[in-house]
């Protein structure tokens, strides 16, 4: 998150002095190369709308920077709609104004209920056309990291949108990636199966975003289903048409296309993504859909319950059921 600079206190009044020396503080993001480099980060008061509005405007006055602005839940992004839908989303249409701010919203169903799982990625979806948004849900530190360092450079400027879980991710060992992975490619917006050594076997592809894959992932080993190919979307929009069709091909026995998501079927990207989907599938093959149940809440509160309908859904979307 950006912030201003010092000021001084109202009157010419001097602030109080410092009981004593203290240490010099280090930012050691700051000292990664010559040159006037800053990293700041700063916690806001809770008002969504003020402090996004705000670093919006800040972005379109300080285009070289990258300009972060983390919910501390996805649907805390709700009490900024306004500035979303208005400016974010469409002030480079109707301004020409181009932001390259990056909304981080932490998305991802994990039994605590609707205000602390979703960050209503369909909403974002539906706000996106003309290349006027990034929406993205990486799943390894890897991909996170290119995608940020993307960001910083990207022109034109365009918005983007994460959607990453609280903290299942930094649990997940497969998530994880060494530094080489780092230092070397970029941000991928479909990753491919990594381990599979006959992709003409696959019948069944499941294509996936965020951690839902290391789900699908656990239990296709279990089961020993040699059959199944997972595939992740990282990136929703723009949709990667032509990476995925590419990845499709190389699944020359395949005979069904699954799209599967955490969100209930009233939510998430399937209503926005289907179409994209329909036309990489092969002749004949069909297209379905695993989620949740349309539901008006939204996600349940009780472990319970998630983890009874996480399993169900991760069955449905490899065909175990």
């Amino acid at each position: 998150m950006c912030g201003a600079a010092p000021f001084a206190p109202p009157g010419g009044l001097a602030w109080p002095a410092a009981a004593g020396p203290g240490p010099a503080e280090f930012q050691p993001l700051d000292a990664l190369r010559s040159g006037p480099v800053r990293f700041e980060a700063f916690n806001s008061l809770l008002s969504e709308e003020s402090v996004l509005g705000f670093e919006y405007g800040y972005s379109l006055q300080e285009p070289r920077r990258l300009l972060i602005w983390e919910a501390q839940f996805g649907d805390f992004a709700n009490g900024a709609q306004v500035f979303i839908d208005h400016y974010i989303a469409s002030g480079e249409a109707k301004w020409g104004c181009a932001s390259g701010l990056a909304l981080l919203l932490p998305h991802g169903y994990e039994g605590v209920g609707p205000e602390h799982s979703s960050g209503f990625l369909g909403r974002f979806l539906q706000l996106c056309a003309q290349g006027n948004l990034q929406v993205a849900v990486p799943s390894t530190a890897a991909q996170w990291f290119h995608l940020l360092r993307r960001q910083a450079c990207m022109q034109p400027r365009r918005p983007l949108v994460v959607m990453t879980p609280k903290g299942k991710l930094y649990e997940e060992p497969d998530s994880h990636t060494p530094l080489q992975a780092m230092l070397e490619g970029g941000f991928e917006p479909v990753l491919d199966e990594g381990s599979l050594t006959s992709p003409a076997d696959v019948q069944r592809v499941v294509v996936s975003s965020g951690k839902l894959h290391y789900d699908l992932l656990r239990a296709r080993r279990a089961a020993s289903e040699p059959g199944t190919a997972l595939l992740r979307l990282e990136q929703l929009y723009p949709f990667p048409r032509q990476e995925l069709a590419r990845l499709l091909q190389r699944y020359s026995g395949l005979r069904e296309l699954v799209w599967a998501q955490e969100e209930e079927l009233n939510q998430g990207a399937w209503p926005f993504i289907r179409d994209e989907l329909a036309a990489l599938c092969p002749a004949g093959v069909p297209l379905r859909c695993a989620a949740r149940p349309s539901t008006a809440a939204g996600p349940t509160v009780s472990q319970a319950v998630h983890q009874a309908e996480q399993h169900a859904l991760v069955m449905q979307a490899l065909g175990l059921q």
